[in-house]
């Protein structure tokens, strides 16, 4: 185990002005300024206490009692809380400007300092990893080093994997110039990128959101904006995801692992079986979800057949209009609230102290996260509001994120942090809060109407879209391994799963094959998109739960948020009489999806 900072859980008009008074991140509580003193003084201090901690334990870890371990672990979490501030603390000013020369050097410098700092650390978990079973199994019995065996247990399923101590020091070392960079390289040209749309020139973010306006017009000019952009930059977005493939082709075959998904499973800590069990259940539905509603959806918009620019189009008779963002912030709170007054409390220091970042702006990095930092400070949400109704669920999905993040950081650096699977857990089920507040609150049929298919598109965007995503990256990935892919190869592999996966109602305009370019988890966490399927899936579960037996649920479900990762998915899911390794368990949570469109047919034979 070596330092590395929690990232950011990504999800894909300056303040004030349209939407109301956006609020902005006030980045003090982990540091003042980039020259402030404490982050100078804290860099000094990472590198003495890397240094003092290799020299006390390196080469005696298996000689360590229970009351050792526990003071060696105590100083390793203490280096990954600092680590971790410093990290956040650059990384978050760089996501608020990604082509500020500033910005970019403070995070550059810092990793390249902490990288060399953590070091001498990396024989950490190569030396743990050798320690004999019956002597881990024995020191870690003792209640004063306990709580920490499931981060271990973790640790040592790498085991198998692990590389010699010279080659791991390397590949720590190299990251900076390895992975680290080429994310570097597409945050910076993802961020650049301006669209041409009927004369506005626009970033992506602000693009992107066109694809779901009211003018139809305005949709097939942004969708042919996008794809004039990404041809034109399609050699260096190729360029990025054939080194990062063949990059990490190469440590896999080192590391022996037998596919690529291998090391995603492992720090999802998920079997791979349940995954494909998860995929094949989704990729099964498709004729039954994506294809069946959007059959309805070319019905509703008189079209015979879809175009990539009304997948995401508002139904005719939703009015137009701009969501202000106080009634953004009542609406999900109220949402919170309804489900339990503690979820709101938790959520509303996030609006009045500068825990997001909220408007568009030149520069800042696309999309939307939450980012947990270190368990000693808070989240920060990162969103690009634009007032739209989709903006709303985003905003409910990252305060998820946080409300989640907050309850587990009292598990302390290295058990707070949640397997990917279950992270998309509170984000999922914080939209689902959301959009039942609304539906119960609709007044007609034509709203109870557009409420339902909004939320059944988000649903086939975050199941059918991602398990989409993975098999495209399964694609790329086996296909790297054989030799360099060409733009056209790549363009390929993405139109292969696009019309399985959305069904005979569309048909792709020229360009759109060049749409996996933009996609930021395909470079910053290859094969993360099934979390987002797992989650959707495990929360439709969780909900069913809900309803059929709501006493006493809410403890229970803050109990599983304030776990963190100190337990397994199997051991957090059996309160609820769940289990997601069972096949069936999948195809629960798909029929309440199924349940959605079969209200909406039934609306329209009514």
């Amino acid at each position: 185990m070596t330092i590395s900072p929690r990232r950011p859980v990504f999800d894909a008009n300056a303040t004030g002005g349209a939407f109301g008074d956006l609020p902005e991140w006030n980045l003090s509580d982990l540091y003042t300024a980039p020259d402030a003193p404490e982050l100078a003084q804290d860099m000094e201090w990472l590198e003495k206490a890397c240094a003092a901690f290799a020299a006390d334990y390196e080469g005696k870890l298996a000689d360590l009692d229970a009351a050792g371990m526990a003071e060696c672990i105590a100083r390793y979490e203490a280096i990954e809380e600092k680590a971790g501030r410093v990290m956040s603390y650059t990384g978050l000013r760089y996501y608020q400007n990604t082509v500020d020369a500033g910005r970019v050097k403070l995070l550059s410098d810092a990793q390249d300092k902490i990288t060399t700092y953590t070091t001498p650390l990396v024989f950490f978990s190569l030396e743990f990893n050798r320690i004999p079973d019956d002597r881990y199994e024995a020191v870690f019995a003792d209640p004063k080093v306990s709580r920490y065996k499931p981060v271990f247990d973790r640790m040592r399923a790498m085991k198998p994997y692990q590389l010699s101590d010279e080659l791991e020091k390397f590949l720590h070392d190299q990251s900076v110039v390895g992975a680290a960079a080429w994310n570097r390289l597409f945050d910076e040209t993802t961020a650049a990128l301006e669209f041409d749309v009927d004369g506005e020139m626009l970033s992506l973010e602000a693009t992107t959101t066109l694809l779901s306006d009211h003018d139809r017009a305005k949709r097939e000019a942004a969708a042919h904006a996008l794809a004039k952009v990404f041809g034109e930059n399609i050699r260096t977005f190729s360029r990025i995801h054939n080194t990062l493939a063949k990059e990490k082709e190469i440590e896999d075959r080192w590391r022996k692992m037998p596919t690529p998904q291998t090391g995603r499973h492992l720090s999802n800590d998920v079997e791979p079986e349940v995954v494909e069990a998860l995929r094949n259940a989704v990729v099964a539905a498709y004729p039954r979800l994506s294809h069946r509603y959007y059959a309805l959806k070319a019905k509703w918009l008189g079209l015979d057949k879809l175009q990539v620019w009304d997948r995401n189009a508002p139904l005719p008779t939703e009015a137009p209009r701009d969501i202000q963002w106080d009634e953004a912030k009542e609406t999900v709170l109220d949402a919170y609230a309804g489900f339990d007054p503690r979820m709101a409390e938790i959520a509303q220091p996030f609006f009045e102290k500068g825990w997001i970042d909220a408007g568009v702006k030149p520069g800042k990095a696309p999309g939307a996260f939450a980012h947990p930092t270190v368990t000693t400070v808070h989240p920060y949400v990162m969103l690009n509001y634009l007032g739209k109704p989709r903006d709303v669920m985003t905003l409910a999905h990252e305060l998820g994120h946080g409300v989640h993040q907050v309850l587990a950081a009292k598990q302390g650096e290295m058990l707070s942090s949640t397997p990917l699977t279950l992270a998309e857990t509170a984000s999922v089920f914080g939209e689902m809060l959301t959009f039942r507040k609304l539906l119960a609150a609709a007044k007609t049929r034509e709203e109870r109407k557009t409420l339902l298919a909004g939320k059944v598109e988000d649903m086939i965007n975050t199941v059918v879209r991602q398990i989409a995503f993975y098999d495209f990256e399964c694609k790329l990935h086996a296909a790297r391994a054989q030799g360099e892919l060409t733009p056209e190869d790549i363009n390929a592999l993405w139109m292969s799963v696009q019309g399985e996966s959305l069904g005979p109602a569309f048909e792709f305009m020229d360009g759109y094959e060049t749409f996996w370019s933009y996609i930021p988890h395909f470079v910053h966490s290859p094969f993360y998109v099934y979390a987002y399927a797992f989650g959707d899936g495990l929360v439709n579960a969780l909900y069913a739960a809900y309803e059929a037996q709501p006493k006493g649920f809410q403890d229970k479900y803050f109990a599983m948020l304030e776990a963190g990762g100190s337990m397994h998915h199997k051991q957090l899911l059996a309160p609820f009489g769940l289990d997601a390794s069972d096949p069936a368990f999948w195809d629960k949570g798909l029929s309440m999806i199924e349940g959605f469109i079969d209200e909406l047919e039934a609306m329209e034979e009514a």
